[in-house]
């Protein structure tokens, strides 16, 4: 249990609150709902409740830590590319979505200087934009922090580890059909799968065997798709973990991708400490660049993110790091670290440019 924190209390309010959920859906609502509420809901989910989530150490409190926390150099590196961009797409402007604790923010301003004339967070948890606040307070009005993105917009876009966070839809191979999965309540005040007949089916036919749970991600589609429809010129850069459709979609597979993290820690039951941990699944890199080749934006590179991060100028940066930052950055390459999980995708509108980070490296045509 964290330090000043009734994780007791705070676990059952807002169990009870998806409780009432469930009974007002007749017993069950479908997974997608139950992951919304567990992260976002006011003052009680995961990413709305204050804690501090993101970290590099349990003893912080935290429960994971992102690349921007684990080393400076991301932000640097990145930076070169978010250069080229700008200067490519004629913007001044960067969006970020989900700016977690503020240090990429904060590191990419640091790069950038004055070629970023305004840095806009689009945030919708308020005790992590509070966070934001504070780690860019030395940037003043050039930061500001959005509810919701505008009709319309120019800029370079970044989302590092948001995508990920958004709700999944859940679906269940029974040996003969595909069932959506949900939950209803369980014995006492615990929550149970449950699954009902529904239409969604993998993207791809694939021999999965009986017992098998997969994820879809609808709510990311729409995101991307969103930017395409708003985007009036500009370029996207999404960095998350994750695959292209014929890995993700995989007999191997079988359990899908839902993950959980708490104290640095990870389970693969997300109805339990319901509020306390984060839910995470990896995501559909195919289904995100279909996503926005539907809204209007071009693919431009798709890489692991250790070749983006080596096309960007990391070695450079790495020969110039001391020895203990080194090691820090070199997690951000390293296959059985962050390397080769982490993908970077790139889209762009009204601009036609090659992106750096993916000179040497990318991959578009495993999507």
């Amino acid at each position: 249990m964290r330090e000043g924190l009734d994780d007791g209390s705070v676990s059952a309010a807002l169990a009870r609150a998806i409780g009432a959920e469930i009974d007002a859906a007749s017993g069950w609502i479908p997974f997608s709902r139950f992951m919304a509420m567990a992260l976002y809901t006011p003052g009680l989910g995961y990413y709305a409740s204050g804690r501090p989530i993101v970290g590099r150490m349990p003893r912080s409190g935290s429960d994971f830590v992102t690349a921007p926390e684990l080393s400076p150099l991301f932000a640097w590196a990145l930076a070169r590319q978010l250069a080229q961009a700008l200067d490519a797409t004629g913007c001044d402007e960067l969006w970020e979505f989900g700016a977690g604790s503020g240090a990429l923010a904060t590191g990419l301003l640091e790069a950038l200087g004055e070629r970023v004339r305004r840095y806009s967070i689009v945030e919708v948890s308020a005790p992590l934009r509070e966070r934001q606040r504070e780690a860019t307070r030395a940037f003043g009005e050039r930061v500001r922090w959005l509810d919701a993105l505008p009709p319309s917009f120019t800029g370079v876009v970044v989302g590092n580890e948001v995508l990920d966070a958004m709700p999944v839809e859940l679906i269940h191979f029974d040996g003969a059909a595909w069932c959506a999965r949900g939950v209803a309540r369980g014995p006492g005040t615990a929550f149970a799968w449950a699954d009902r007949p529904g239409a969604a089916r993998p993207p791809v036919e694939v021999a999965f065997p009986a017992g098998s749970t997969t994820e879809l991600h609808p709510q990311a589609q729409a995101f991307v798709a969103t930017l395409g429809d708003r985007l009036e010129r500009g370029a996207i850069f999404l960095i998350d973990y994750g695959f292209p459709e014929r890995e993700y979609y995989h007999p191997q597979r079988a359990q899908g991708t839902l993950m959980c993290h708490r104290a640095h820690r990870a389970d693969t039951d997300p109805l339990v400490e319901v509020g306390l941990k984060d839910i995470t699944s990896h995501l559909d890199f195919t289904a995100l660049a279909l996503a926005g080749q539907d809204a209007g934006l071009e693919v431009a590179g798709y890489a692991s993110q250790a070749s983006f991060l080596l096309d960007c100028g990391l070695a450079e940066l790495l020969a110039e790091a001391a020895p203990a930052a080194r090691s820090d950055a070199l997690k951000l390459v390293h296959e059985h670290e962050m390397g080769e999980l982490f993908k970077v995708l790139a889209l762009t509108k009204g601009a036609s440019f090659a992106p750096l980070g993916f000179v040497t490296g990318d991959r578009r045509r495993r999507l």
